[in-house]
């Protein structure tokens, strides 16, 4: 006599959704970023149900490991391919098994030491200048004196990631976030909403600092929305150069429309000048700042720190015209077009 329970359960329907679910559940999956549509509708609301949280994000983020990009930029003596994981795990291993370091008497470290003393020396004293609007350096300067220690530090930018990376430290592993060696533009504010997701599960209290050009926070600058959504513990510092590289300030952006309209003089690198950026944080309930100080960058800091209810962003005015000391490689600036 046929099992009338199998049949019963043999004519249940399971949608792929499920499935997808069940196996991400499988997979000890906590958080899954996505973007409303079809199929992903469906998969985010099988996915709450069984106990994962569902991040809704506004843009797409992509992530390659693709042979063709080794040597794209510098040619190395040695390439990896592979998974990072299973590389790291590798190259440990056998680290365990022939433990070695590079002798730290050699003449390659005495050289990158006297270049690390030269550059902070460098950075010092572009730090130390006084003149309005301020420049890259005394920003992340004063940035950096209120800097948690504890805090993850993401970047994005063209000046703002190269120059941050040197002056904005951090001191716990994997607690650093950027575009890596190409410069990818829209992924800051992404990064920065999953690792406040962690941070907001597993360290209450502990914040992320979202460091982005302008130009870099115009790929994804709605994703504000997003972090307001989900009340991340997010501190959002948009340095503003009013462009891409360098911008022009109201006055030159005036008299040069003067002669023609924008499309017909105004530079492809050039942004509105002072565009009031930290309005978009405000317009979904967070705080904003608008700085073009030393003194009110600290305080606007300051208060965003204090302050664990509410995100916020800081939107930092600089000298249109500020660049990043000289570089000595050709290969840090060039273009690869």
């Amino acid at each position: 006599m046929p099992d009338s329970n199998f049949a019963e359960r043999s004519e249940e329907q399971v949608s792929g959704a499920k499935v997808i679910a069940q196996a991400l559940k499988t997979q000890d999956v906590e958080y899954v970023f996505g973007i409303v549509g079809i199929p992903v509708t469906e998969i985010a609301i099988a996915a709450q149900q069984l106990g994962i949280k569902y991040i809704g994000m506004r843009n797409e983020q992509a992530v390659d490991i693709c042979a063709e990009e080794l040597g794209n930029n510098v040619k190395p003596a040695v390439t990896l391919l592979g998974d990072i994981n299973a590389v790291t795990k590798q190259l440990l291993e056998e680290l365990d098994k022939t433990p070695w370091q590079y002798p730290p008497e050699s003449k390659w470290w005495k050289t990158l030491r006297e270049k690390m003393k030269s550059n902070e020396a460098a950075s010092k004293e572009l730090a130390s200048k006084k003149s309005l609007p301020m420049n890259y350096y005394t920003v992340f300067y004063h940035v950096q004196e209120q800097l948690p220690r504890d805090c993850f530090v993401v970047s994005e930018g063209a000046n703002t990631m190269d120059i941050g990376r040197t002056v904005l430290q951090n001191y716990l592993p994997r607690h650093r976030l950027d575009a890596g060696t190409f410069g990818t533009m829209g992924v800051g504010l992404g990064f920065a909403i999953a690792a406040a997701m962690v941070a907001k599960d597993r360290s209450p209290g502990q914040r992320v600092i979202c460091v982005e050009g302008d130009s870099a926070f115009g790929f994804s600058g709605m994703e504000v929305e997003t972090i307001c959504r989900y009340n991340l513990p997010i501190i959002l510092l948009v340095v503003n150069n009013n462009g891409i590289y360098q911008g022009f300030d109201t006055d030159t952006w005036k008299e040069m429309l003067k002669f023609q309209d924008a499309a017909s003089v105004v530079p492809p690198m050039c942004l509105l000048p002072n565009s009031h950026y930290e309005q978009v944080m405000t317009a979904f309930g967070g705080k904003g700042y608008f700085v073009q100080t030393p003194e009110e960058l600290q305080k606007s800091l300051r208060q965003s720190l204090a302050d664990t209810a509410k995100p916020s962003l800081i939107n930092i005015m600089i000298e249109p015209q500020a660049t990043r000391k000289t570089q000595d490689f050709h290969w840090l600036t060039r273009s690869n077009m």
